[in-house]
């Protein structure tokens, strides 16, 4: 049995978007291998009560601070008098710190992991303790190659040219952090190959494994209430403030919806997901565009549309919102952004498509065909049941364990 502390950005639960499906797949994993847990996390809940939720069976102790607040000020000084990047400074608190170290002077733990770039400041402070734990970064994505995918998407843009020049400066600064943090870590952990072999260039001595980002199979086959969707609805998902969902939701907007209408007249496109950014709030004028917002469960929207769009232009990892797709059944059409991380099968349940005009196309025939969507949605179900359920994914986290160990 080994003792485990998780530093996680946020709680864990409800596990319904990206980071906490993965550690909330993660913890319950480790759990059930007979490990003992400890959770570290911001809440922006004053008292948060865990003891009423899965959190509370899965770990022997849970704690939460406030969530740091950062002013537009402040920003702007650590962008001019800072060499570090912005996310580097995201979620520091001094008080954070001192409970994180706190806890690791009171117990021996065998393995510190800190979930997420975000956490992964305090990777630093505690080297710098000289523990005997083992310090694990799971690096969620390959944080500056993402930087750089979205400044060249933005400067291809004119009226977002500043913005551009702000995300390229930061890839630049997330690269030196994320080499940092890599050199340092006993472990780094990527979720997808690619995003393994970019942070391999930064700590070359090391092997970076991959635990890929998985879902728990079963909970997507239970029966879904009826939603009416409308007849030709198309569907996508994710946490509505994050910078690559926000743009794939615009282009497919403007670039895709508008064909596939020519053909298919009553085609509705649902973006569904948390804190939808402002500059998503025209699209709720639009007849065929329903920007729902936080929702309760996305299972239902998955269940009832009749396609599900991944129409991704940045981003790296395993897309967690395509895999419950799949596991919903869905078939999938999705860019070459989209899909990467993903075990390439000649059956997987996605079709790959990149330019607006081919994914419309896609889309169009698709629609008009439920037995192929039918088809397509039982691979998709079959792949994700094969690749990425956690059953599959938890043995590899115990062996990138091991191996730490074992040199």
């Amino acid at each position: 049995m080994m003792k485990v502390l998780f530093v996680t950005a946020s709680l864990p639960y409800p596990p319904q978007q990206g980071g906490a499906l993965r550690t909330y797949g993660l913890l319950h994993g480790l759990h059930q291998a007979g490990h003992e847990l400890t959770l570290l996390s911001f809440s922006n809940t004053p008292d948060v009560n865990t003891s009423g939720t899965p959190l509370a069976t899965f770990c022997k102790h849970i704690e939460t601070l406030p969530t740091p607040g950062r002013t537009k000020s402040q920003r702007l000084r650590n962008l001019f008098l800072s060499r570090q990047p912005d996310i580097a400074h995201r979620l520091y608190s001094s008080a954070f710190a001192n409970r994180l170290r706190e806890l690791i002077s009171s117990q021996n733990f065998d393995i510190i992991q800190f979930e997420g770039i975000e956490v992964a400041c305090y990777l630093p402070l505690i080297k710098q303790m000289g523990v005997a734990s083992k310090l694990v970064y799971d690096a969620f994505n390959a944080e500056a190659a993402m930087q750089y995918a979205i400044y060249k998407i933005d400067r291809q843009t004119p009226h977002r040219w500043l913005v551009a020049g702000y995300s390229l400066i930061q890839s630049r600064r997330i690269e030196q952090f994320e080499r940092s943090l890599c050199t340092q870590a006993d472990l780094v952990i990527a979720v997808s190959p690619e995003d393994a072999a970019i942070l391999q260039q930064f700590a070359p001595t090391k092997r970076v494994p991959v635990v890929a980002n998985g879902i728990f199979v079963n909970d997507y086959e239970k029966p879904q209430s009826e939603l009416d969707m409308g007849e030709h609805a198309l569907v996508f998902t994710g946490k509505m403030d994050y910078r690559p969902n926000v743009d794939a939701a615009l282009w497919f907007a403007d670039h895709i919806l508008p064909t596939v209408k020519q053909s298919i007249t009553d085609t509705k496109f649902y973006i569904v997901g948390q804190q939808p950014h402002g500059s998503l709030e025209h699209l709720r004028d639009h007849a065929a565009i329903v920007v729902t917002g936080w929702v309760e469960s996305v299972l239902p929207y998955l269940k009832n549309a009749q396609l599900y769009v991944a129409p991704l232009r940045m981003g790296s990892g395993t897309r967690l919102k395509i895999l419950e797709a799949m596991a919903s059944g869905s078939a999938v059409v999705a860019t070459t952004v989209a899909a990467s991380g993903m075990k390439r099968t000649l059956d997987m349940g996605i079709i790959i498509a990149d330019e607006p005009e081919q994914m419309a196309q896609v889309i169009i025939q698709l629609l008009g065909d439920s037995a192929q969507r039918s088809y397509i949605g039982e691979a998709a179900r079959d792949y994700v049941r094969q690749h990425y359920d956690w059953s599959v994914i938890i043995p590899d986290l115990l062996k990138a364990y091991e191996a730490i160990y074992s040199g």
